[in-house]
């Protein structure tokens, strides 16, 4: 992993990091994000779980397919929505440097 970096050197770091950070800060999305991660779902069950509007949450659920937070596939004529893990484990080591970092190493 990348050493933290807090200069004004590593500005493409803090940048994703603070586009994730606006991302998942949306409360229906983060709420996506918390169901998703207890398994895949179809947008049916996603808005009916959470109780918003179903254009409300492909609204959200495209925002994070769009950042690559999830992937989805076809099956039948739904589409499943799982979480990449991958890429949300990237995501929280990313922010783990910011907010783990050891002051005895500037």
């Amino acid at each position: 992993m990348k050493p933290l970096c807090c200069s004004s050197k590593c500005k493409v770091s803090v940048n994703k990091t603070i586009r994730f950070l606006k991302i998942i800060s949306d409360e229906n999305r983060l709420r996506i994000i918390c169901l998703l991660n207890r398994g895949e779902r179809c947008v049916c069950e996603i808005w009916q779980d959470l109780k918003i509007p179903q254009n409300l949450a492909s609204h959200h659920l495209k925002v994070l397919k769009d950042f690559k937070l999830l992937t989805s596939k076809k099956q039948g004529l739904k589409v499943i929505y799982a979480l990449d893990k991958k890429a949300l484990a990237e995501y929280q080591a990313m922010l783990g440097h910011y907010l783990n970092h050891n002051p005895s190493h500037p």
